[in-house]
């Protein structure tokens, strides 16, 4: 059985990167985990997936192949939180206007959706 252990992010500015990333999702670096060019962030609470940040020079493809979705029961208030940190909102003109995510990019531009789980009205 195999499960994600790490999602990994090429980053031009490991420190920036760090920053952002431990502060978004109340991350922490993994005890051992850091090197003068990677670090590995994991749940403060040990639970869930890593992410990784690994400083290596890498074009970024518009549209992104891969991204992340961030589940949250209240979407206005992490947007909002998300854009103090860092983060810049991405309009894209095939976003339905119902849509139930955001989609944001981090200081570097790497993209992710806000998604709201959050029970219907």
């Amino acid at each position: 059985m195999l499960r994600v252990g790490s999602i990994v992010l090429r980053v031009k500015d490991l420190a920036l990167m760090e920053a952002f990333w431990s502060a978004a999702l109340d991350y922490v670096p993994r005890e051992g985990s850091r090197n003068h060019d990677f670090i590995v962030l994991h749940p403060r609470d040990g639970n869930g997936s890593n992410l990784s940040l690994d400083q290596h020079h890498s074009t970024l493809n518009i549209p992104p192949r891969i991204h992340l979705d961030l589940y949250t029961e209240d979407q206005a208030g992490e947007v909002a939180r998300l854009l103090a940190l860092g983060a810049t909102e991405v309009h894209w003109d095939k976003r339905r206007p119902d849509a139930d995510y955001v989609i944001l990019a981090d200081p570097e531009g790497n993209r992710f959706c806000v998604v709201d789980v959050g029970e219907a009205d």
